[in-house]
């Protein structure tokens, strides 16, 4: 039997897309399902008024103000007290049977955390896992997601065989991840140093130092409406993107710190 899942959604000023995406669980109920928690970084758009009116059964952690979706996401787990905990970004659709069947592979496969497939509204698949990060590895990465993104046929069926089998890989996107809740309390939670972006690959660094495996399966697929609660943020993404960058290389790759400073200077992104 799949132990019991709470859903984890952060949300700040996403209550159209937050709406889609309760409405999904709704319709299609994970047979696993706890609780389901939307922890609010300070909302302006009614999201917390809107959620408790029209979804009662829904929890609601108004955190008053935007702390960023590592420690949103933290106060979600802490809160949280099923074995399993699925982060769900606010901008998914969850298709029947998609979680739980996302938590079969995890419990059959004994990974300490799981990703999707994630897909967009048109079906195009997104290259949501990927290797460790360093500059070899970033640019591998950053040719996938320019394929995942083309039309061209050949581009296609290059990822759809990339993304079409089941693997152990180093991190998962944080767009959709089930994790083990003591295995991610064991592991100190999220660096919350991160506001947004690389949070979701140093985690699943630090759930792999504990010994745990990372599982990518594409035998569950989520619909990801790419980025949208990301705009909501009120800063540029690059901002957002530039400062966790250097965060991460300072943490695990210091030597290769100072280079990444040299080269966001030279394109005109100086990051302090």
């Amino acid at each position: 039997m799949t132990p019991t899942i709470d859903i984890l959604i952060v949300n700040y000023n996403n209550r159209e897309d937050l709406a889609g995406c309760l409405a999904s669980l709704e319709a299609a109920r994970p047979a696993a399902l706890g609780r389901i928690i939307v922890a609010d970084n300070g909302s302006t758009d009614d999201s917390v008024a809107y959620v408790t009116a029209t979804w009662p059964h829904v929890e609601v952690l108004a955190l008053g103000r935007n702390l960023g979706f590592a420690a949103a996401n933290n106060a979600a787990i802490r809160a949280a007290t099923a074995p399993l905990v699925l982060l769900l970004n606010s901008d998914t659709i969850a298709p029947a049977g998609a979680i739980d069947g996302l938590a079969a592979r995890l419990e059959a496969t004994g990974a300490v955390a799981a990703g999707p497939l994630l897909v967009d509204g048109d079906g195009h698949p997104e290259v949501s896992f990927g290797p460790m990060l360093s500059p070899l590895a970033e640019l591998c990465q950053s040719l996938r997601v320019r394929l995942a993104r083309s039309d061209a046929a050949i581009a296609r069926r290059w990822i759809g065989r990339l993304v079409g089998r089941e693997r152990t890989v180093d991190w998962i996107s944080g767009g959709c991840l089930l994790v083990r809740r003591q295995a991610a309390l064991d592991a100190g939670l999220l660096d919350e140093r991160y506001f947004l972006y690389e949070e979701d690959v140093d985690f699943c660094e630090a759930l792999r130092r504990q010994g745990g495996r990372i599982l990518f399966t594409p035998r569950a697929r989520i619909i990801h409406l790419r980025g949208r609660s990301v705009r909501r943020t009120g800063t540029r993404p690059t901002a957002h993107y530039d400062r966790s960058h250097l965060l991460f290389y300072d943490k695990h790759l210091p030597r290769w710190a100072p280079v990444l400073r040299w080269w966001l200077r030279v394109r005109g992104r100086n990051v302090r």
